[in-house]
């Protein structure tokens, strides 16, 4: 699943805009006070994390070798 496919199933499993942000693919607007979110991590070398931002900051919770890796895990996160 890319991140593309990750939105679509979200949407499918009735999850509320405001609940995630996936770099690309989906910014909610105006931005949530707090939220999961997936991007690519900020190390660089195609990896990418999940986590929670709260109080201002992204915290990471996961980092993963792989887009499709780090979709599923918002998935199961947000389902």
């Amino acid at each position: 699943m890319d991140r593309h496919e990750l939105r679509a199933a979200l949407i499918a499993a009735g999850v509320a805009d405001g609940y995630y942000r996936i770099e690309g693919v989906h910014e909610p607007g105006p931005t949530p006070p707090d939220f999961l979110y997936l991007r690519r991590a900020r190390n660089g070398a195609g990896a990418w994390e999940t986590g929670a931002y709260e109080r201002g900051a992204y915290q990471p919770i996961s980092h993963h070798p792989s887009e499709e890796a780090a979709c599923a895990h918002l998935l199961r996160l947000l389902t």
